[in-house]
């Protein structure tokens, strides 16, 4: 029963990614999705990173992350709103920084009461952020995959968690992770601590059936890297 509750701890974001790949790949479930396909699936995965700033924090055998400006543009996305506009006019259902920094339908900023929230009590277990709109999203085709960013400050450092309901382990999870941690950072600026550690917890973590091949090749080649790195 490696397929659920999963734990995963380590000290960077890219060897917890690249952690989280290989476990799925090798232990996941084969389980059906609502898009027609088959995936590889683990119930309850929690990622534990202890140095969310550690390098490396950015993995070598990330062919997305690799995609010219494609984690600039990501992180701008979720920090900076610079995709807000397309759901202004309909284009996207929603995007991260929407949801956290201007939540519909009066425009709350969650990340806002999160800082002053622990700024006035760096114990409290209040300060988190939701984005789930249940009349917007319990019927629409791609809804939210985060849920809840929960944080609180423990011995001079801000420790983040997230939550996520479903999570693209190959393709989106390293990206999450790394705008997630700036979001992180970004809040400990504020608050005058250092960041802590960042835990990240998927309900459904999964490989999807048509990359099966891309991340096969990603596998033999970490194979290959740890047999050099022996002789």
């Amino acid at each position: 029963m490696e397929h659920f509750g999963v734990l995963i701890r380590a000290r960077t974001i890219a060897e917890a990614w690249e952690k989280a790949v290989v476990k799925c790949w090798r232990y996941g479930a084969e389980t059906q999705t609502e898009y027609g396909e088959m995936s590889k699936e683990i119930l309850g995965l929690m990622v534990i990173v202890e140095e969310p700033f550690g390098e490396p924090r950015i993995h070598r055998g990330d062919i997305h992350v690799a995609i010219k400006d494609s984690l600039r543009r990501y992180v701008e996305e979720v920090l900076e709103g610079s995709l807000d506009w397309a759901v202004k006019e309909g284009k996207i259902h929603y995007t991260y920084h929407e949801r956290l920094f201007n939540y519909p339908p009066k425009g709350i900023d969650q990340i806002a009461y999160i800082i002053e929230k622990l700024s006035k009590a760096g114990f409290s277990r209040r300060a988190q952020a939701v984005t789930w709109i249940p009349e917007r999203d319990m019927w629409v085709d791609s809804p939210p995959c985060l849920q809840r960013v929960w944080c609180t400050i423990r011995d001079g450092k801000l420790i983040m968690h997230t939550s996520w309901r479903s999570r693209d382990i190959f393709r989106a999870m390293h990206m999450n992770m790394l705008a997630m941690t700036e979001l992180q950072k970004r809040i400990a600026d504020k608050l005058g601590v250092e960041v802590g550690a960042y835990l990240d917890f998927s309900n459904s973590a999964h490989i999807y059936e048509k990359i099966y091949g891309d991340v096969e090749r990603f596998i033999n080649v970490l194979e290959r890297r740890r047999i050099e790195e022996r002789t």
